[in-house]
C-alpha cells in the first residue's frame, strides 16, 4: 500500500479481460480507516480484433443485428467464408473481403480452406452460436481453441425459448441437420418439450409423419420461422393433422409431446418391451437385457462391440442411454443384420453400425471398444481372446450363454480374471387350466469383468 493512499493494488492474470468493481474492505483487530482495494487485469486480450481466424455468429436479422465487435471482424477480414445465405446478409459497402462459399460436404473441406488462406485474416460466418451444433466445433478442432476467435450471436434455440416462454435448461434440443429423422425417436416421451433444429423446409412434414407413426400424433407442433427477423412467423397444429405446406427452410420445430392412447410406451432406461423389436426368436429378453446393460454400464461417448447381434437389442439400448453413445454390432446372418438395421431405425438409433460378418474375423479394423458384449458365438476359436485383447484397461466385457459348453468357458475365464459370474433365471406367470402357474425361461449364465492394467489373456 503506497504510504498515505489507503489503496492496495493487486495484479492478477485472468483468462479474459475482467473488471471488478472497486471494493471497500473494513477489517483488522483495531478500528482503522476504510481501505480501497483495486483489482486490475494485466494479461492482454488473447483474442484481439485482428485475430487471424474469427468465427462470427449471425442471425436472420443480418447485419443490423450484429454488435460492433462482430462487424469490425467482418469489415477487416481479407476472406469471408460462409453459406450463400449468410454471405448475402453482409453489405458489400461494409465488407470488402473475398467471399468464399462453403463447399459440400463441409467438414472435410475445412483443413484445405484454412490452408489455402493461411496468413490472411479470415472471418467465418455461422448461424447463431457457432459452438452450438455449428461450424465452431470443426474450426477449433483444426486450429485449436487459442487459434480461433468466436463471436457468438443468440442461437435459434434461445430465440425459440424466448418466444415460447420455455426455460432453456428444461428444454431438450435435437438436431436433424445432417441426421436421419429417426434420431428424434429416442427423445419422444409423454409430456416432454423438445426443440428440433430443422434441416430445411421439408423437415416439419417429416417430423409430423414420424411422430404419428410412433404413436405421438396428438403432439402439438409449432414451426418458428426466420427467428429474429422481420419475417418471423409461427405455424401451429398437431402432428397427426399437420397440413401446412413446406415453408421457410430456416425454421425450428417446437414439440409438446403427447403419446396417443394405446401407443407402446418406450422408457428412458434399458429393458424395452420385447414387442418393440422385430425378431425371429434371437432376442435377449427384456429382464436379462436390463441386467446386461447394467453390467455393461454405458457412459456418454463410449463405444460398444455387440457380438452375435441377433436382433440388435443390446446395441440399440446402449445407444439410447445417451445420444453420444456409439455401438457396432457384428452378426454373421445377413437377414438378421438387415433386421438389426430396421430395429435401430425404428427405435431411435439409426447411427448403429452393423457388420454382417462372423466374429472374430469381422472385428478386424474396428475402433477399439470401451465395452464388449458377447451374446452368441462364444465357442468360436479365438473370439474371447480377440475381444479381451481389444479392450483397454478399464474396459468391460459381458458375456451371456444358455449352453453348458459356453458356460464352461465362462467359468474358466472367471477363474483366471475374476469379475462376477451370475445365473439369471426369469419366470412368467401363465394360465394353467383355470389357475395360474410359473413358466421358467432358460437360465442365462452371465460373466462380467472389468479389465485392469497388465491383465493378460
Amino acid at each position: 500500500m503506497p504510504p498515505g493512499t489507503g489503496v492496495e493494488r493487486y495484479a492478477f492474470k485472468l483468462p479474459l479481460p475482467f473488471h471488478f468493481p472497486i471494493l471497500t474492505i473494513v477489517g483488522g483487530r483495531r478500528a482503522a480507516e476504510p481501505r480501497t482495494v483495486e483489482f486490475r487485469s494485466v494479461n492482454p486480450d488473447p483474442h484481439p480484433a485482428d485475430h487471424v481466424l474469427s468465427v462470427v455468429g449471425i442471425g436472420a436479422d443480418g447485419w443490423d443485428g450484429l454488435p460492433e465487435t462482430s462487424r469490425s471482424a467482418l469489415r477487416t477480414a481479407d476472406v469471408l467464408i460462409g453459406g450463400a445465405r449468410q454471405l448475402g446478409l453482409l453489405p458489400a459497402a461494409e465488407c470488402g473481403g473475398e467471399r468464399v462459399p462453403w463447399p459440400s460436404p463441409l467438414r472435410p473441406a475445412v483443413p484445405g480452406l484454412l490452408a489455402a488462406h493461411a496468413g490472411r485474416r479470415v472471418a467465418v460466418l455461422a448461424s447463431g452460436d457457432p459452438m452450438f451444433y455449428g461450424i465452431g466445433r470443426a474450426l477449433t478442432e483444426e486450429a485449436g481453441a487459442d487459434g480461433v476467435r468466436v463471436l457468438p450471436h443468440p442461437s435459434s434455440v434461445s430465440y425459440a425459448c424466448a418466444r415460447l416462454g420455455w426455460p432453456l435448461e428444461d428444454t431438450e434440443t435435437v438436431t436433424l441437420v445432417g441426421r436421419a429423422p429417426a434420431s428424434l425417436t429416442g427423445a419422444l416421451h409423454d409430456g416432454r418439450r423438445l426443440l428440433v433444429l430443422s434441416a430445411g423446409a421439408a423437415t416439419p412434414g417429416e417430423v409430423a409423419g414420424l411422430l404419428t407413426a410412433k404413436g405421438f400424433g396428438p403432439t402439438r407442433m409449432r414451426v418458428l420461422e426466420q427467428l429474429g427477423s422481420v419475417r418471423e412467423r409461427v405455424l401451429d397444429g398437431t402432428a397427426g393433422s399437420w397440413a401446412h405446406p413446406p415453408g421457410d427452410p430456416l425454421n425450428v420445430i417446437a414439440l409438446e409431446c403427447v403419446r396417443a392412447a394405446g401407443a407402446l410406451r418406450l422408457g428412458a432406461v434399458p429393458g424395452l418391451p420385447d414387442e418393440a423389436y422385430e425378431h425371429d426368436g434371437q432376442l435377449t429378453k427384456r429382464h436379462v437385457r436390463a441386467a446386461t446393460l447394467a453390467a455393461l454400464a454405458p457412459a456418454p461417448g463410449e463405444l460398444l462391440w455387440d457380438i452375435g447381434g441377433g436382433s440388435g437389442s443390446i446395441a440399440i439400448e446402449w445407444m439410447r442411454t445417451h445420444r453420444s453413445c456409439r455401438a457396432v454390432t457384428v452378426e454373421r446372418d445377413p437377414l438378421r443384420a438387415q433386421r438389426i438395421a430396421r430395429n435401430a431405425e425404428a427405435l431411435g438409433a439409426p447411427g448403429l453400425r452393423v457388420v454382417a460378418a462372423a466374429a472374430p474375423a469381422g472385428l478386424t479394423g474396428l475402433p477399439a471398444p470401451d465395452a464388449v458384449f458377447i451374446g452368441g458365438g462364444l465357442t468360436a476359436p479365438g473370439l474371447l481372446e480377440s475381444c479381451w485383447e481389444a479392450l483397454p484397461a478399464g474396459g468391460r466385457l459381458v458375456a451371456n450363454t444358455v449352453t453348458l459348453e459356453s458356460e464352461a468357458l465362462l467359468a474358466d475365464r472367471y477363474r483366471r480374471h475374476g469379475g462376477e459370474l451370475v445365473r439369471l433365471a426369469v419366470a412368467h406367470a401363465v394360465p394353467v387350466g383355470g389357475f395360474t402357474g410359473w413358466r421358467q425361461a432358460m437360465p442365462v449364465t452371465q460373466w462380467s469383468v472389468t479389465k485392469t492394467e497388465g491383465q493378460e489373456q
